[in-house]
């Protein structure tokens, strides 16, 4: 199993919800703030689909690919949960260079703060990377689900009413 980049970002954020994804229990078509960062995709840069493309590669979907610099862009919602979202783009530019493509950057936008972000991977990034892969594909692989995290971020997530309302069952 490769990891995507939404496996990266999740395990930045919280296990369980990694583990739930990647198990097939999706509640992101139930999110208000999952759909808001669909509009804004697809409203905040509309020349862009004329100059960049999607690019999918290994199971990764990049929002948009600039081949002439070589920049991956990454459009979020908000900067929140920036640490997840610079892994994202740190694991699209690992991909990149795994299947030839070197000399990559990327960039975080964040259009509804007009704010953002170059990212760049390091060599020591490229170790971490190997190691989260493995965790990664160790927690997706696990028969268990870990336990919840009951952090201020919950309220916002996706998988708020599932988690909490499978915890309170248990009581």
């Amino acid at each position: 199993m490769t990891p995507t980049g939404t496996h990266f970002n999740y395990y930045q954020i919280c296990h369980r919800k990694l583990w739930l994804f990647a198990n097939g229990i999706n509640m992101e078509h139930l999110s208000d703030a999952v759909y808001d960062g669909k509009l804004i995709h697809e409203s905040s840069y509309p020349q862009r689909t004329e100059r960049f493309e999607e690019v999918s590669i290994e199971g990764i979907k990049v929002d948009y690919f600039d081949a002439k610099r070589r920049v991956i862009h990454e459009i979020k919602r908000s900067d929140k949960i920036e640490k997840a979202h610079e892994w994202q783009v740190k694991y699209y530019i690992y991909v990149f260079e795994r299947n030839g493509i070197k000399g990559c950057t990327g960039l975080l936008e964040y259009p509804t703060l007009r704010h953002t972000q170059t990212v760049v991977l390091t060599d020591e990034d490229r170790e971490e990377i190997k190691r989260m892969e493995q965790e990664i594909v160790h927690i997706i692989e696990s028969d268990e689900c870990p336990q919840m995290i009951k952090k201020r971020i919950c309220k916002s997530c996706s998988y708020y009413d599932f988690c909490y309302t499978t915890e309170l069952d248990e009581e």
